[in-house]
Order: C-alpha cells, then structure tokens, then sequence
C-alpha cells in the first residue's frame, strides 16, 4: 500500500503523521518512509535516534521501493496543484492533515475542491494537533463532516515533541501520556488497513 501524507498548511502535524502511520504500518509489514520534504523533517527525525522503518529521500526511492510492502511518503509541504495531480494519481490513500483552527480548515478545503475537480476519492482527512481538553476539535470535525475524514482525530501532546527531539515512534517518548498518543495513531492505522 503507498500512502501519501500532504498539507498545503504547514504546521499541521504532516511529519508526525506520516512517521507514526509507517510505525503502525511497520508492525507487521515491511515499510518504507519516503522524505520528499525539502525540509528532511523525517530523515532528521530518524537521524536522532531509531525508528523501526526504513527513512529514505526522495531520490533514493526508487532503488528501495520495490523491497517493502508499504511506503509512506512525506511530501513537500504546499503541493501546487500538478503536484496534487501527481501525488492522487501514485497513491493509494492520500492522507491529509488538519489542525483545528480556521486557517488550516480553510486551506484544506481548498485542497478538497481541487482534489474533487481532479475527480479524486482516495483520500482522507486527518484531524491533528487537537487540544485534549476544549470543544475545538469536535468543531472542526463538524466544519469538515461532509468530507471522507477518519474517524480518530489526533490530540495534542507533548509526547510527539519529545519523541522528535529523541528521534523515536512517540510510544518510545518518556512522557508520561505517550501511550494515549500513541492509541490515536493507532487507532488510524487501523482505519487504514481496514
């Protein structure tokens, strides 16, 4: 399966998304992370510690791609629309992020438009970055329920920082809500394979 995490926000948890659905992926499949981000937020992720998937750039894909049943990719953040077009037409889910506040919304809304006038149906709206405790989360999911959106939202925690900064899945973070980050990353994956 090639999933493929885009935003044309940045800020939205992209990086974190695609690390964590390539750890679910990994647990039972071979998977493979691909860092088309400019940035290499993923390759630096890696780089700080051990992640238990292989991270490769964009340029070395293709020499990889064939040894895994699963490839995540990492894209660029902002895709122009002939990205856009390209990136639906080599996935089989494209998963997008979207942080609850109003310019995310909005911006993911126009990524919607564009991907239905590309006639597309593989994709799927990912809630991230929800404060754990406030109503806003359930009032993006309402901005955005005419749309295919997963059912798991994201919540906001430090635990994902921490597990960047040591370079590890955010279950190997020493932070005290580690595990409760890890169930909603978890709880996506499944939606995925299912």
């Amino acid at each position: 399966m090639l999933i493929t995490v885009a935003s044309t926000k940045g800020g939205v948890g992209k990086t974190t998304s695609a690390v964590h659905i390539a750890c679910y992926l990994s647990q039972n499949s071979s998977t493979l992370l691909i860092d088309g981000d400019p940035n290499k937020s993923s390759l630096k992720w890696a780089s700080r510690g051990s992640l238990p998937f292989k991270v490769v750039e964009l340029m070395q894909s293709p020499r990889h791609t064939k040894n895994y049943e699963h490839i995540v990719f990492d894209t660029a953040a902002r895709p122009g629309k002939e990205d856009l077009e390209a990136l639906v037409e080599g996935c089989d889910l494209l998963v997008i992020p979207c942080s609850p506040d109003i310019l995310a919304i909005e911006a993911t809304l126009e990524t919607v438009d564009l991907l239905e006038s590309l006639n597309c149906d593989r994709y799927r709206l990912l809630l991230t970055i929800v404060p754990p405790t406030r109503k806003t989360g359930e009032q993006a999911r309402e901005a955005l329920s005419e749309y295919p959106i997963f059912k798991k939202s994201i919540r906001q925690y430090a635990a994902y920082e921490k597990a960047a900064l040591a370079g590890v899945p955010v279950y190997e973070s020493r932070d005290s809500k580690a595990r409760i980050a890890w169930s909603d990353y978890s709880a996506v994956g499944k939606e995925i394979l299912a």
